[in-house]
């Protein structure tokens, strides 16, 4: 396994060592192995969101080209959002 020297912060230190001390931890390596799997998670998430948020750009820009689209008088804009987010509440799995 390879080692790699840290710059801690003392803040980070003293969480570290009281993350060992508490019992959850073994050993600093632990605690800083957990730290990136946390970020390597939130990275994942964050490249997953990004990628959908791309398709749903994508799409809805075909959608308006293709003149797929409802044109909504100012006036009823926040009745038309009210239902939409009915419809979509009513699609949500219950549980």
């Amino acid at each position: 396994m390879a080692t790699r020297n840290v710059v801690l912060s003392q803040h980070q230190h003293e969480l570290v060592e009281s993350l060992v001390e508490s019992g959850r931890y073994q050993n600093a390596s632990e605690v800083l192995r957990e730290g990136l799997r946390l970020v390597e998670r939130e990275h994942a998430e964050e490249t997953a969101k990004i990628a959908a948020l791309s398709q749903a750009a994508d799409q809805g820009w075909s959608d308006l080209s293709m003149g797929r689209f409802d044109d909504i008088e100012d006036e009823s804009l926040d009745d038309f959002v009210g239902q939409l987010g009915t419809r979509a509440a009513a699609t949500l799995p219950t549980g």
